[in-house]
């Protein structure tokens, strides 16, 4: 592979539940080398599914921190091995999934400075975790730790208010404090603890990297606005957590110089910067270079969106991020479980298993539906809280069924109504620059995205974001070089290939939907009251 050997170039990694990947991006920002590690197939030796343990209580997940630490083994020596010239690395920085925490026994801080360059990582790391199963993002066993944060702070808004998120069971202050709970002697005996992607750093950096803005506001922990940790929170969870965690520090710091380790086996320039490692879904912004006003709709098996915000407004739903390409700004992520699903489920009922007739159902209905409107979820909704499938007609009444076209056209509008009123909700507006980029499965769909344009009054551009994450921290490293001059993240990534239009709004589409949001917002509402009572 002699092509990889004179560019000079950043790595972006990605350290995610089901396998460690790598891209290589050079300085014209094209991605030149990419391969990854699949835990199930490449390291069965850790006996999981899909990168995790499900415990036998059924909501305890975990995933073995030495399976994360072997993979990065397997893939520097794969890169070695075919000739990649680690000397032209400029500067590396990652991901990791978001919420994931890693327990650092006491003296690991002495294994790290002290790495022999003759052994693999994983060999040297062995004895170095207090707990060697490390909970991950889809850990729902802290139940009551999340009441008793919440508790402590006033109640789940203010927490939301605080840190971005009401108290989650998969956010790494419940973990940390359940741990603390369950087994202080472990937690004793923890010298330091970090989010999967502080972890990885930590590894190039041959020392305990800082825990990132970012990443750090998904862990209930930390003050949004000010970027410090609050301490009724920490109080809450665990003592001595301060100094367990370390000071937060900026999304685009270098955090220090790669360690020899690196240098001395691999061949890495003793220069080579590590940037701060941050969350995947922040590097996922990255990754699609939303800028001010942007949203990303990532239309797959579930229904996500990231947002850009100015002025975040935090509520029970949805998620606030410190941003991590501009600290003055946050990023807002929502998440719809019935996506896809969904979408395939009445496809298959009602347009014969074909994308094309569920298309041309789209292109024969009107904009608006006639008034009528749909919710649809078969498993229950998180954002909101809705279980089942409920019709209105314009005038309100609550109906059994529609017409198929019409069926299809008030699942997908009632899909992205509800993803801009909630999107409202967290503090997003609409502005004149504002455009929305769409991937995952139905983002290959026309007529879908069309509805999408109409419904939020914006373009809509496609773009391809197989490796979202992972080329996101290879940008990242690049800003990181670039950020102590203060060029912004937009300047670093403008070579960057350009998204595609896919959809622009359809003339007077802003006035057809003005008022059947504000009806489907009613209607909401008025199912939420129906099932769970009205609000306290």
């Amino acid at each position: 592979m002699a092509e990889h050997a004179a560019r000079r170039c950043c790595l972006g990694w990605d350290f995610s539940t089901q396998q460690v990947k790598v891209v290589a991006v050079d300085a014209e920002l094209n991605v030149f080398y990419e391969d990854s590690v699949l835990f199930d197939r490449d390291l069965l030796e850790f006996g999981t599914q899909g990168g995790v343990h499900v415990h036998e209580d059924g909501l305890t997940v975990t995933s073995p921190v030495l399976m994360w630490v072997q993979a990065l083994d397997i893939i520097l020596e794969k890169m070695k091995a075919s000739g990649f010239d680690f000397s032209q690395v400029l500067a590396l920085s990652g991901a990791g999934q978001q919420h994931g925490s890693v327990y650092w026994k006491a003296g690991a801080s002495q294994v790290l400075t002290s790495l022999s360059p003759d052994l693999l990582l994983h060999e040297q790391l062995q004895a170095c975790f207090s707990i060697r199963d490390c909970p991950v993002w889809m850990d729902s066993s802290t139940t009551a730790q999340c009441r008793q944060l919440e508790a402590t702070v006033g109640g789940a808004q203010a927490l939301s208010c605080l840190t971005g998120s009401r108290a989650y069971e998969r956010f790494t202050g419940n973990q940390i404090a359940k741990l603390y709970q369950q087994n202080p002697e472990a937690y004793s005996h923890t010298e330091r603890i970090s989010l999967v992607s502080s972890f990885a750093a930590s590894l190039f950096l041959g020392s305990h990297s800082p825990i990132d803005y970012s990443d750090g506001s998904g862990m209930n922990l930390l003050r949004i606005q000010d970027k410090v940790w609050s301490q009724a929170c920490l109080g809450a969870c665990a003592p001595h957590l301060e100094e367990k965690l370390g000071l937060p520090v900026p999304s685009c710091s270098v955090v220090g110089a790669i360690s020899s380790y690196f240098v001395q086996r691999y061949g890495f320039p003793p220069g080579c910067k590590v940037v701060a490692f941050t969350g995947d879904n922040p590097a996922s912004l990255a990754g699609m270079r939303l800028e001010e006003g942007d949203i990303a709709v990532s239309l797959g098996t579930s229904d996500t969106l990231f947002l850009w915000l100015q002025e975040p407004t935090p509520t029970l739903e949805g998620h606030i991020f410190c941003n991590p390409v501009d600290p003055q700004h946050y990023m807002g992520l929502l998440c719809f479980k019935n996506g896809s699903l969904m979408r395939e489920k009445i496809r298959d009922e009602l347009a014969s298993s074909s994308w094309s007739e569920f298309s041309k159902a789209l292109q024969s209905t009107e904009m608006g539906n006639s008034g009528n409107l749909g919710f649809y979820f078969d498993v229950m909704e998180i954002t909101p809280e809705i279980i089942g499938r409920h019709r209105f007609s314009a005038e309100n009444h609550e109906v059994s069924a529609f017409p198929w076209d019409v069926e299809i056209r008030a699942l997908i509008e009632g899909q992205f109504m509800a993803k801009k009123i909630h999107a409202e909700g967290l503090g997003y507006r609409v502005m004149p620059k504002t455009k929305i980029l769409a991937t995952g499965g139905a983002s290959h769909n026309r007529d879908i995205l069309q509805v999408l344009a109409d419904v939020f009054g914006t373009p809509v551009y496609v773009i391809d974001t197989a490796n979202s994450a992972c080329v996101g921290s290879a940008y990242r490293a690049f800003h990181g070089l670039a950020a102590g001059t203060d060029v912004p993240f937009s300047e670093v990534v403008k070579l960057a290939p350009n998204p595609r239009l896919a959809a622009a709004p359809t003339p007077g589409a802003s006035q057809v939907y003005e008022a059947l949001l504000q009806r489907y917002a009613m209607l909401e509402q008025r199912i939420l009251t129906q099932t769970r009572g009205p609000p306290e």
